[in-house]
Order: structure tokens, then sequence, then C-alpha cells
């Protein structure tokens, strides 16, 4: 399921929570630890680790709903200025559940709200690189996702080496193969 099995942002995206509907009752489960039973009745609504719930749709016992990270509210919130939303305290991988939840879900605009929350944000996040200070910075970056944090991250240190290399780095290097002799036979 993990397109990298190792990669730490990848299991923390299939941590959060998805709702889910079960089609089927399932026996010897414990989903939580209160009850008194260790079965899980068909209709039952659960929110399940996404990993869990992935699964269990592959097996069509479960359906997935959309969590709340991408309710009708984000939504109105992203049309009206998708750049002043806190996306990451409703998710703090927001994109990259969105796209493993997109082909899951019987929603088919949570593509397009993807999309247009991006374009909007990154646009705003590349602006802030070149005009930011650093001080300033730290003021929005708690509103960032982590994909959006890193893209801030990657943008924020190639305008510093492009400054850097503009204000009086060096502009050819001469390769280390050119400067070798030719041996005479």
């Amino acid at each position: 399921m993990a397109k990298y099995y190792y990669d730490i942002d990848d299991i923390l995206t299939e941590e959060e929570f998805a709702p889910v509907l079960f089609h089927k009752p399932a026996n010897g489960v414990t989903i939580d630890p209160s009850a008194e039973t260790n079965s899980v009745e068909q209709g039952a609504k659960v929110e399940l680790p996404f990993w869990l719930a992935h699964e269990l749709h592959l097996r069509q016992a479960v359906s997935i709903n959309l969590p709340a990270c991408f309710d009708q509210k984000t939504r109105l919130e992203i049309q009206a200025d998708a750049a002043c939303v806190d996306l990451r305290s409703r998710c703090p991988y927001f994109y990259e559940f969105g796209c493993k939840l997109q082909p899951l879900v019987t929603d088919r605009t949570l593509g397009i709200l993807l999309s247009t929350a991006f374009k909007i944000r990154y646009k705003e996040r590349l602006t802030k690189v070149f005009t930011a200070t650093h001080l300033t910075a730290s003021k929005f970056l708690p509103f960032l996702t982590i994909e959006e944090t890193n893209l801030y991250e990657a943008a924020h240190l190639s305008m510093t080496a492009f400054k850097k290399w503009r204000t009086g780095g060096p502009r050819f290097q001469r390769a280390s193969i050119l400067g070798r002799k030719r041996k005479e036979s």
C-alpha cells in the first residue's frame, strides 16, 4: 500500500483516521476498548486509521466516507480565501491524505478541491519566499501543511543560494578534468 515503505511521512499519513461504514458484521475485533462485545455490527459507523480502512475497503467490508478535514466548512473556507485557511490543524498531511482518499470515496470533487487549494496556496507561498523576511515567515509557517512546509523550505534554500551567487559567488568554475595535461608518450 505504501509508496515508500520506510517513508515516515507516508506512515504518518496513513495513521490519519477516516470514517467508515461497515457493510458486513465483523466478529473478534475490538475497535472500542470500552465496548462489551468484540464485534462490529453491519451498518456501524466508526473511525479507523486509513491503512486499516483501505484494507477493509479492498475486501469490500467497508465504505470510506470523507473525514472532517474535507467537510463542507473547509471547502467553503478554501473557496473564500485558500491562502488564509489553517490546513495543518485540520490534517498535517492534507494533500497526501486527500490523494490517497480520492479514489476510494464517492465524492468526485475532492480532487478539484485539492488542486484548487494547492494552486492558490502555492502561488501565495512563492510570493512570501521572495518578499518575506525570516521573522515574518515564522508567523505563517505554523499554518502550512507538511507538504507546503517542505516546498517552502526548498524554495527558501534555492532563493538564498541564488542571492549568494548573484552577489559575488563564482560565476564560472573550471572543471577539474580541464586542468590536467595529457601524458606524453
